[in-house]
């Protein structure tokens, strides 16, 4: 792992490796479905203890190593919640129409709703209530600076990759704020696409780690050195810093998720975004074959599936 000021001191954006054709587009694959799964991966993972303390989680199971199941929504083992399902979501909505407006995604997010999912967000379900009541799209500026319109984010990385930096941001917020608007959910969700797009397109840990240090130099509230960001809440700064550190002071995916996972709270969706990050960063091959294994069929089906359609565009 690079040192912290070698981090720090990375521009933006770091210099793309010279891979052969072939050789590139294969890596590109690999390293989206590398993303999709770990978004999986970590949420099955987190779910399990969501809403424990960490004190809870050492007396229940010491270290939370395995995807198991359980939790408080009960789940088979492999099952996943929201934050997988919604990433669908919005990959389906990607793959109809190579831009989808807010209306695009609302719809996408209506049916999802519909299919009646294990778990929903408070703030994905007024969002979605008020685009059934008023046919407004796109919410109203608010204080919840949730962390929901992040954890699904992952599929406009893939499919934007390459674009003009404008066109990525627009992208991410216009799927973010048909639920959620906030500058400080805009903020994290454009970080964490542009972080998943560094580590598809082989900019490694230091261009992941340099973004991390944009988004607080731009909003300082996400500083992650320092404290540990423990039993993180869905408010989308404590989710944050939580991700960074994890991925900060780790140098793999499997020590990274289990990290993240075991600071309890929100587990699911820390787990689903340092999933997403790092799944990009390592690429498929290196997640580990126990929790693939275990993770549900049709749920690992899906996350193949939508980054092969996904990164062809």
């Amino acid at each position: 792992m690079a040192h912290p000021d070698e981090a720090r001191a990375m521009p933006w954006p770091a210099p793309q490796i010279a891979w052969p054709p072939a050789e590139a587009a294969e890596r590109i694959r690999a390293h989206a479905r590398g993303a999709l799964l770990g978004l999986a991966l970590g949420d099955a993972l987190g779910a399990t203890v969501e809403f424990m303390t960490p004190r809870e989680i050492r007396t229940h199971y010491g270290r939370h190593t395995q995807i198991r199941g359980g939790g408080w929504l009960k789940l088979a083992p492999g099952q996943v919640t929201d934050d997988t399902t919604m990433a669908f979501a919005v990959a389906e909505a990607l793959i109809r129409n190579r831009q989808p407006t807010a209306e695009d995604y609302a719809r996408a997010f209506d049916a999802w709703m519909r299919s009646k999912p294990v778990d929903i967000g408070n703030t994905v379900r007024r969002g979605i209530t008020r685009y059934r009541r008023t046919g407004e799209a796109c919410v109203p500026p608010s204080d919840d600076a949730g962390n929901g319109a992040t954890m699904r984010c992952a599929p406009v990385a893939i499919a934007l990759l390459g674009a003009p930096a404008d066109a990525v941001r627009d992208a991410a917020i216009t799927q973010a704020r048909v639920t959620h608007h906030n500058p400080l959910t805009d903020a994290a969700t454009v970080c964490v696409v542009r972080m998943i797009q560094a580590g598809i397109l082989g900019h490694g840990i230091r261009g992941v780690i340099a973004l991390a240090h944009e988004l607080v130099k731009a909003q300082p509230a996400f500083h992650f050195r320092g404290k540990p960001a423990l039993n993180p809440s869905g408010y989308i700064v404590d989710t944050m810093r939580a991700v960074l550190q994890a991925i900060d002071i780790t140098d793999n995916f499997e020590a990274a998720l289990i990290e993240v996972v075991n600071r309890g709270g929100d587990a699911d969706t820390t787990g689903a975004i340092a999933g997403a990050i790092l799944g990009a960063l390592y690429g498929e091959q290196c997640l580990p074959a126990s929790w693939r294994s275990a993770l549900h069929t049709s749920i690992a089906s899906q996350c193949l599936t939508h980054a092969e359609q996904l990164a062809r565009l």
